[in-house]
């Protein structure tokens, strides 16, 4: 009998270490606590592309000693990304000393907003 009582404790120390476990991973899934799968990886890749223009920029400054526009960097064969990843649209600014790239949700859903800029630190 005592045995019984072991198992069926553990199995529902189990269940519930589970279900704490998958509602954290939930949590942290994406910004904002959605955990589509689909959001995540678009907004992982999402990431992904405003590094390499960010990449990008560096190397074009390295050799032209300023930063370029999105599309510089497009013609110029730095990037092979386009200027958008749906529902994101990309956009850089530049300034003499320094760049700005963003991305920009068109669609409801969040983050709304991502940037990242000559500190290597996507906001």
């Amino acid at each position: 009998m005592g045995r019984l009582f072991g198992f069926v404790g553990l199995m529902m120390a189990m269940a519930i270490g589970l279900y704490v476990y998958s509602e954290q991973v939930k949590a942290v899934a994406v910004p904002g606590g959605s955990a589509n799968p689909a959001d995540t990886a678009n907004i992982a890749s999402v990431k992904n592309d405003l590094i390499s223009i960010a990449n990008a920029e560096r190397g074009y400054y390295a050799s032209e000693g300023r930063y370029a526009s999105l599309d510089e960097l497009i013609a110029a064969k730095y990037i092979t990304i386009t200027a958008e990843r749906p529902p994101y649209v990309y956009d850089v600014s530049t300034t003499s000393s320094s760049f700005q790239a963003t991305a920009t949700r068109t669609s409801p859903g969040g983050p709304a907003q991502l940037s990242i800029d000559e500190s290597m630190e996507i906001h």
